[in-house]
């Protein structure tokens, strides 16, 4: 028999109004809630950085290939589609898809208004599936085989700012020498939140933005390259460097929006401050529950050292009903964690200010490893951490143990 599992069985049977009871339960509630907020500031955290990532994935791409050009304006210098890593990017394991696109400035006016855009020209290799969770109204561009699409796709930034409704037909005007026009047909609405692409940002054919700039149809403005995993973005831009041609040169979506990846970098840092305190709160919780414990638990120390129970098997007693509080404050503490994040992954109960967070609701997302990481970690840290107050045995005398006993 384990005599000090089977003491601890037996403390924790015990029905007990004393002040033990009530500090047990405060123990497991301040495991409870540690853990249940350090799965739902994950799930929040990992939800919100996706979110943004998807967003900026949707109408940009990974990393950015285009010809080195001294040229800062959005009028791109040209560059052949058909090249040797277009044509043989499938062989790169690292890379999902590559697309050929091509910018072009202009002004879009409506009936009443007059704005300042630029026609991200996209082909018939265009990614939509990922585009696609940003389109709001319509539809997505129908190509054609012989001439350019006059189809476009504003945002809705766009849209209420020129008055513009879906099926109208606007004008596009090219600055250029000779100023050329064309008259073109909204056929879809997106919106992504992100203010660089939303007040900016139409989509149009690729063929139009050729014609306006007098290229062939193997021609575009760049590459937009997208990775299979995000992770892998530092060292597939060196093996894309190197199989790019000498006059192009790259650049990684960190350097297109560095203001946006400090931004994550820095939620990083507070959620890890924010957990750090949540353990250490935690750990001191269980070492007050332990002490309040052997306290009112010391005549029965007294009689074990009596009858001639060693230290550490009397610590042992006391280290599995620590373990027992631990235990029952991670399950509830999982419970209710994935309980709130249940809730808000599929009924969105908490929104969000887009203009100042780029999305509407409070994303969720589920990493069963961190989850499992957040877990063990509780689990094992407090453990540890409550082995400390059990030493105060070692310190105590049979005969000032048992002056306690009534």
């Amino acid at each position: 028999m384990n005599l000090p599992r089977f003491i601890s069985q037996r403390i924790q049977k015990t029905k007990s109004e004393s002040f033990t009871s009530t500090v047990v339960k405060v123990g497991v509630a301040s495991i409870a809630i540690g853990l249940a907020v350090m799965i739902v500031s994950f799930g929040i955290l990992i939800g919100y950085k996706q979110s943004i990532k998807d967003k900026l994935f949707s109408l940009s791409s990974h990393i950015q290939v285009s010809k080195i050009t001294l040229n800062q304006s959005y009028e791109e210098t040209p560059m052949p589609i058909k090249t040797n890593f277009y044509n043989n990017y499938r062989q790169n394991s690292k890379i999902r898809h590559v697309q050929a696109v091509g910018n072009k400035a202009g002004m879009l006016k409506s009936s009443e208004e007059l704005a300042g855009i630029v026609i991200k020209g996209v082909g018939h290799d265009y990614d939509w599936q990922t585009f696609s969770e940003n389109l709001i109204e319509g539809r997505r561009i129908n190509f054609s085989d012989t001439s350019f699409s006059n189809e476009i796709i504003i945002s809705k930034r766009i849209a209420q700012q020129l008055k513009i409704k879906l099926s109208e037909e606007v004008l596009v005007y090219f600055v250029q020498n000779p100023p050329r026009v064309r008259k073109v047909k909204v056929v879809g609405i997106y919106e992504t939140g992100l203010e660089e692409f939303d007040k900016n940002f139409v989509i149009g054919d690729l063929a139009l933005v050729q014609k306006m700039n007098e290229w062939d149809t193997n021609t575009c403005g760049h590459y937009e390259v997208f990775l299979k995993n995000f992770d892998d973005l530092t060292p597939a831009a060196s093996q894309i460097l190197n199989e790019i041609d000498s006059d192009m040169k790259i650049t990684k979506i960190t350097d297109m929006f560095p203001a946006i990846f400090d931004w994550l970098s820095l939620l990083d840092k507070n959620i890890i401050i924010v957990l750090v305190l949540i353990l250490v709160v935690a750990c001191f919780n269980m070492i007050s529950v332990l002490l309040v414990m052997m306290m009112e638990r010391s005549p029965m120390i007294g009689i074990l050292k009596a009858l001639g129970s060693d230290n550490i098997q009397i610590r042992k007693i006391f280290i599995f009903n620590g373990l027992t509080i631990i235990l029952k404050g991670v399950l509830y503490g999982n419970l209710i964690g994935m309980g709130l994040c249940i809730i808000q992954y599929y009924f969105k109960v908490i929104p969000l200010d887009p203009e100042n967070y780029y999305i509407s609701y409070v994303p969720i997302a589920w990493n069963w490893l961190i989850i499992l990481v957040l877990n063990l970690a509780t689990i094992l840290l407090i453990l540890a951490v409550i082995t400390i107050p059990t030493l105060i045995v070692s310190r105590m005398r049979v005969v000032e143990a048992l002056k306690f006993k009534e």
